[in-house]
């Protein structure tokens, strides 16, 4: 069978119906960060655009001579590292001292989101796995012929991964903190899961959060208003002015997520004497409750463990999801219940001399990364006879 790749410069072009179903077929859980919405959304407020070093370069599958789209790729070509969240600026470093040229780059991912997820989008049927060889083999060609450095393929679901080092991918191993749903019924139900110490720690926390009479709103669909987003953008942009010296996403990016996908979206705010000075926005998949960005304008002891740990757990019992997925980072969110996870990334490396490099450190960091693990696992929070 002969098949065509095809590289666009805005998910536009490949239509939300076509993409919708490659992103989100039937049979796969639901993944809103994959959708047409989000995705788009991200380039028409200019968050994902070729003026922040985010150029969409998404790729789509055909067979020749008969219509729809197969198969689809969210990737970017980039002249930076920044707002991937697996970092690679010591490879750019070296690459570059040695007379190299890192960047451009391109980047197969979703922009921003360190969430796992599918990352070669492919329709249900029984020749996925094909597609998704067919798929692979184009984003090798393309690279060649653009004569980039890199592809970087970042979050991956482990069964592509595991593929794309059958193709010759080098494989790299992270950690994030999840919590997992193990059938409770209710917060207290996964307390009792919890050692003593550890319940009693998460209680006082609770109660510490609400004190100077705080109160607190879960919000979703027809009930965020754009002056939730003003206040919500407010506190975003904050974090970010005083954690990483920017802020990635435009003011605009958050009205049209909520006018698109609102129904997709769990917005947790703080109000004090009348006033929002805090929250956090999540956004609801089928099985997963993804924690994203959080911000405040006041700081109150416990506050972000209640908006971003706690609120998450507890809506996801009540959703009967299978999973909270808060972001990257955080050792302290053992204590609170989130047990480590490997995430998983795939690294296209042309230059043979540098790819050696490369892969010889992978070797080593993907064992720091299991050793890490496992020393973290004999810390658990949970009592010995779960």
């Amino acid at each position: 069978m002969n098949h065509t790749i095809k590289a666009v410069g805005s998910i536009g072009e490949v239509g939300a119906e076509a993409w919708d179903a490659c992103a989100n077929p039937d049979g796969c859980a639901y993944d809103p960060f994959l959708s047409f919405t989000f995705l788009d959304a991200l380039e028409k407020s200019e968050s994902a655009a070729p003026s922040t070093g985010w150029a969409p370069y998404h790729l789509s599958l055909q067979k020749e001579d008969e219509p729809g789209v197969l198969g689809v790729v969210p990737m970017y070509l980039k002249n930076h590292s920044s707002g991937e969240y697996v970092f690679d600026y010591s490879w750019a470093e070296a690459f570059q001292r040695a007379g190299g040229q890192y960047y451009p780059k391109l980047q197969i991912s979703v922009p921003f989101t360190p969430a796992t997820g599918r990352r070669l989008l492919t329709r249900g049927g029984e020749n996925r796995e094909q597609v998704e060889k067919y798929l692979s083999g184009g984003v090798m060609q393309v690279a060649e012929q653009m004569e980039v450095s890199s592809v970087h393929v970042t979050f991956a679901e482990k069964t592509q991964w595991d593929h794309l080092g059958e193709l010759g991918f080098l494989q790299r191993t992270h950690k994030q903190f999840h919590w997992q749903n193990q059938g409770y019924e209710s917060f207290d139900d996964f307390l009792k899961a919890l050692s003593s110490k550890k319940r009693k720690n998460i209680r006082r926390e609770r109660r510490g959060a609400l004190d100077n009479d705080i109160s607190i709103e879960l919000l979703t669909g027809s009930d965020i208003y754009e002056y939730h987003w003003d206040a919500f953008y407010q506190f975003y942009v904050d974090t970010g002015n005083r954690k990483w010296g920017t802020s990635y996403l435009t003011r605009e990016f958050f009205s049209l997520i909520g006018e698109t996908m609102p129904e997709d979206i769990l917005l947790v705010m703080c109000r004090r004497d009348g006033e929002y000075i805090a929250g956090a926005i999540n956004f609801i998949g089928s099985e997963c409750l993804f924690g994203r960005n959080w911000g405040c304008i006041e700081d109150h002891p416990f506050l972000h463990f209640e908006v971003c740990y706690y609120q998450a757990i507890e809506f996801a019992i009540e959703r009967g999801l299978k999973r909270v997925e808060a972001g990257a980072q955080g050792p302290h969110k053992l204590a609170r219940g989130y047990m480590p996870s490997h995430t998983y990334s795939a690294h296209w490396i042309v230059n043979p001399s540098f790819r050696d490099a490369v892969d010889n450190f992978l070797d080593d960091e993907r064992q720091w990364v299991q050793e890490e693990i496992d020393y973290i696992e004999q810390h658990s929070p949970f009592r010995r006879n779960q």
